[in-house]
């Protein structure tokens, strides 16, 4: 979060191994003095290793205040089969309760895509495509396991024991900055956990991740401290 009168960035290294080189760069402008009004930067990272049948995932939840959320990165592993995003996004913005303000149409409607972000190739055999544009994408799609790329051996694509093969994962963003979401009093963000099989829809359980951003009047936020490295690795 951003302070209004001071403002400290730490980058720790939790590999298990020292980094020999550490490059940055940090752009700020120096003003005499702020308005009242100007907001607080916040961002949450959230994860659930499985999710629930029939029960949303929460991306945030008792945000408190006034102001704009304007942002989602979406870190999803399938641990179903078939299509992973039917699910919708849903603003409970103001006092909502049953209904949300907004709600989106579906996951990769969300981000920017459509028919489950589908290009096919001289057969007729369809595969995702990804996309980075400047506000939303889907930069990453991956079924292989690259954490033991020289392993061991030190050599490029050593052989191992169980191949390469990894679940299904994919990276999704998409910021509010032309669109910003706002809210008067609080403000919750969840998930719908929907897949299709090509026959129906179906409830999911898969491993999901996100981090959220909005700005806020308030410094304060009701979320618990980031956990430590081993509960973040990714499946």
């Amino acid at each position: 979060k951003m302070e209004k009168f001071t403002c400290g960035i730490c980058v720790t290294n939790e590999h298990p191994k020292d980094i020999s080189s550490f490059f940055y760069t940090i752009n700020y402008n120096l003003v005499d003095e702020l308005d009242n009004d100007v907001l607080y930067f916040h961002a949450y990272w959230n994860r659930e290793r499985q999710t629930k049948l029939q029960k949303d995932y929460v991306v945030i939840d008792n945000i408190h205040g006034h102001g704009y959320y304007v942002g989602t990165f979406l870190a999803l592993t399938a641990l179903e089969r078939y299509w992973w995003g039917e699910g919708e996004f849903k603003f409970y913005i103001d006092g909502d309760e049953q209904y949300p303000t907004i709600s989106s149409t579906g996951t990769e409607d969300y981000f920017g895509g459509a028919w489950a972000f589908h290009q096919k190739d001289l057969y007729g055999r369809p595969s995702a495509k990804n996309y980075s544009t400047l506000f939303l994408g889907y930069p990453f799609h991956s079924n292989r396991d690259a954490t033991r790329d020289r392993f061991e051996t030190g050599k490029l694509n050593a052989v191992h024991a169980f191949g390469d093969d990894g679940l299904p994962r994919h990276g999704l963003y998409r910021w509010h900055l032309l669109d910003p979401i706002a809210f008067k009093e609080n403000l919750k963000v969840t998930l719908q956990q929907i897949g299709n099989d090509d026959i129906q829809l179906f409830e999911r359980e898969d491993d999901v991740s996100t981090v959220a951003y909005w700005y806020q009047n308030s410094a304060e936020g009701a979320m618990d401290p980031i956990p430590d490295r081993r509960a973040r690795l990714p499946r």
